[in-house]
This record gives structure tokens, sequence and C-alpha cells, in this order.
């Protein structure tokens, strides 16, 4: 289980990638795992919560996930 500074230090590394390049948060996660050579597995265990929500916001604004205002309720 890594430790929050650990999950910090990540977020900062991919925050810091997406910044300077054009890159997403999903892209700029596999590049950091091709520059460092972290297996893709052990970064998903260091994305924060914000991160998390960042890459989810993301991902909702390219339609790669459905939003959940959507549907009406039954």
């Amino acid at each position: 289980m890594p430790t929050k500074e650990e999950m910090m230090k990540f977020a900062g590394e991919i925050e810091e990638i997406v910044a300077t390049t054009d890159y997403n948060y999903l892209e700029a996660i596999v590049e950091y795992c091709n520059k460092t050579g972290l297996e893709t597995e052990v970064a998903a265990t260091l994305i924060s919560p914000n991160l998390k929500a960042k890459i989810h916001e993301q991902a909702e604004n390219m339609n790669m996930l459905k939003t959940k205002g959507s549907r009406l309720p039954i």
C-alpha cells in the first residue's frame, strides 16, 4: 500500500507532465510509466482521489464515460 507522500509525489509528477505537454491525464500516466519503467498496475495504486477525479472529469469531457445526468429518474 503506497503512502500519502508517494501518492502526492506521483500526482505532482503527473500534473507537471500535463502542464508542460499537451497530454491528458491518462496519457501522462502512461508516459510517466514508460519513462521511469514503473508498471501500470503499480501506478494504478498511486492514483490519489484528487487525481482520480480529474481523470474521471476529463474522460467524461472526451465522451469516454457516460455522464451521470443523462438519465431521467424513474
